[in-house]
């Protein structure tokens, strides 16, 4: 038995599809049913269930995914500590994250990371967090990049120096004329809000009733570009991290104001496949991306 048959079997697990393992494996579908008819041969125990066109383990097939899934990772590894010694880093990186961690904050370590190990290749897409979870269970991505972070089965999260949250208004606005304000002055104000359902919005949502605020919501949008249009025409105020204002605040389209008594941070964090090892050209990102700018402003280091 070859360790390339136990990746064959732990990518049909994982996927639940003969075609995607067949295509993880650049092999034939007919390839890898021969492959598992073997291994059940072998082991004189049937490893799958087989539900129309998804799959999934047996009680014996669970014990056998996890004990080859130990030996794959264990090997991935190894082939990494051997390839690193004497060389250069190399390798890979594929990063996903959500648009306003992209947009804002990733730039500057995209570009020290590329500078520094120019022989990586660093593939970054932007996405929406429910499919950021989703492609790193499917191992479709090595690093996950998510604000309010959720622990969930098969992935850990490392956590990442929080965004602080500002006051955001026009500079015609009240509210603009203050060195900082305190949080219970928002009540009656009109607030532009993240949807309904984010992650963002529920978290601020926990702030208002923790500090017994009723504020007056006439629109909510699912990006900060647009909350951000939006406040700059005076329709409101709104919330946001302060590093994704930094540009209409040096132009004076947007006044940022702190609060008063107490900060507000938006957690963040990179989420991981829980048995998978992290490798070196990774945790180099993820090291950039713990310390992007030591004392810069706007997070707040662990």
């Amino acid at each position: 038995m070859q360790i390339e048959t136990l990746k064959v079997f732990c990518d049909l697990v994982e996927s639940r599809s003969f075609s995607r393992a067949a295509v993880r494996n650049d092999i034939s579908q007919s390839a890898v049913s021969q492959q598992i008819k073997n291994l059940e041969a072998r082991f004189g125990t049937q490893l799958l269930c087989r539900d129309g066109k998804t799959v999934s383990p047996t009680p014996s097939g669970r014990i056998f995914y996890e004990r080859s899934r130990q030996i794959l990772d264990g090997f991935q590894q190894m082939q990494l500590e051997l390839k690193a010694i004497g060389q250069d880093m190399a390798g890979s990186v594929r990063v996903a994250t959500i648009y306003s961690v992209g947009l804002y904050e990733i730039s500057v370590v995209v570009k020290t990371f590329l500078k520094l190990y120019p022989k990586v290749r660093l593939h970054v897409e932007y996405s929406k967090g429910t499919r950021v979870y989703e492609d790193c269970l499917a191992g479709a991505i090595d690093l996950g990049i998510v604000t309010y972070p959720e622990p969930r089965e098969g992935l850990r999260v490392i956590p990442l120096p929080a965004d602080k949250l500002v006051l955001i208004c026009a500079p015609e606005h009240p509210l603009a004329r203050r060195p900082h304000v305190d949080i219970r002055k928002l009540g009656g104000q009109n607030y532009i809000a993240f949807e309904k359902g984010l992650a963002s919005q529920r978290a601020l949502d926990q702030i208002f009733r923790e500090n017994g605020i009723d504020v007056r919501v006439v629109m909510e949008f699912d990006n900060i570009e647009t909350i951000k249009r939006s406040v700059e025409i005076g329709a409101g105020v709104s919330i946001v991290p302060l590093l994704s204002v930094q540009k209409e605040v040096q132009s004076g389209s947007l006044v940022q104001v702190p609060f008063t008594e107490k900060n507000f941070y938006r957690p963040l964090g990179v989420i991981v496949r829980s048995r998978r090892p992290i490798t070196p050209a990774a945790r180099k990102f993820i090291e950039l991306m713990r310390h992007p700018h030591k004392g810069g402003p706007g997070r707040e280091n662990g």
